[in-house]
């Protein structure tokens, strides 16, 4: 059996100025709050982010062209933020919620990897051939992910198979932080993480 997949996510919110701060993810936050997701993998693979706003529509948010010029692979220990500085996400005068869909795979993902490259370039690539990564356009800020895609992606990972764990200020120990760990304890070479969370906004 190989190593467990794990995945460390966080919010990070605007304290003023350009200084971003961890808080917990079931903050409730405000209009004009700015915030950016950092997501971290302990090893390499490949990462999806995509949010679900008020309208109901799916958005990807990751990968996108302004971060590592669409490459979505991650290699261990390395954080990416989303969006990439000096970018943000502000929170606008419409209460409700956003929720964030995050994947992490060991192996690309065909049906996202399919979607993502036909919404960037027009066309979606050959049956059976995966555009290479330095020849597809990934393009975030293009169309929506659909409910059933997302819902298919959730249950093909069992439950029993994620481990998560939230860390906050009162968590024991002399390290504090504001993040949630997720874990697949498979080791499996396709082994995947799915995690989503919901941010609130009055």
């Amino acid at each position: 059996m190989g190593k467990p997949l794990g995945l460390r996510y966080s919010i990070l919110r605007n304290n003023g100025s350009d200084d971003y701060r961890e808080v917990a993810a079931d903050t409730v936050f405000h209009s004009g709050d700015r915030i950016r997701v950092a997501v971290e993998a302990n090893d390499a693979g490949y990462l999806y982010v995509a949010m679900k706003g008020a309208s109901g529509a799916w958005k990807i948010l990751f990968p996108t062209a302004e971060i590592a010029g669409g490459n979505n692979r991650v290699e261990s220990g390395r954080q990416c933020t989303i969006p990439s500085p000096p970018g943000r996400f502000a929170f606008d005068q419409q209460p409700g919620e956003e929720k964030l869909f995050i994947v992490l795979s060991r192996q690309p993902e065909p049906n996202l990897e399919q979607l993502i490259y036909s919404l960037g370039s027009g066309s979606a690539p050959p049956d059976g051939a995966a555009p290479q990564p330095s020849g597809r356009t990934m393009m975030a800020q293009a169309g929506p992910l659909g409910d059933p895609l997302v819902s298919r992606l959730r249950g093909e990972v069992y439950a029993r198979d994620l481990v998560f764990e939230t860390v906050d200020d009162s968590t024991p120990g002399e390290k504090k932080e504001n993040a949630v760990y997720v874990l697949n304890r498979t080791g499996s070479p396709d082994s995947r993480l799915v995690a989503d969370f919901v941010l609130k906004h009055q």
